[in-house]
């Protein structure tokens, strides 16, 4: 993932009704979601919906099929795995991170 596709990702994820849009999607896993039936779970107005949905799938992070009369999204975990990589490259100088937010260096494997 370059700089300019994350920087349009992290954009579209800062903005509370569409972090919550695409948390659900990705609990929801592949079977995805239909666009008023997101919105009930949610809360949000149709309307605003659209447009939400139209930023995710912009920044890539959503994708629509069509299901008969349905647009159903889902989350495009590619782009997130992408994303998660770009953010962590080269966390902890190359060394293995660990849970707990240390880094695991070859000096700690020896002590």
């Amino acid at each position: 993932m370059d700089t300019k596709a994350t920087i349009a990702a992290l954009a579209a994820l800062a903005q509370e009704s569409r972090l919550a849009v695409f948390r659900l999607l990705v609990q929801l896993g592949p079977e995805g979601l239909a666009a008023t039936k997101i919105g009930e779970q949610l809360g949000i107005a149709p309307s605003s919906m659209s447009f939400h949905l139209k930023e995710l799938t912009h920044a890539d992070l959503i994708t629509a099929r069509h299901e008969g009369r349905f647009v159903i999204y889902s989350a495009n975990f590619t782009t997130m795995n992408s994303l998660i990589g770009f953010l962590t490259e080269n966390c902890c100088g190359g060394n293995v991170c660990l849970p707990n937010g240390t880094c695991n260096t070859h000096e700690e494997e020896h002590s």
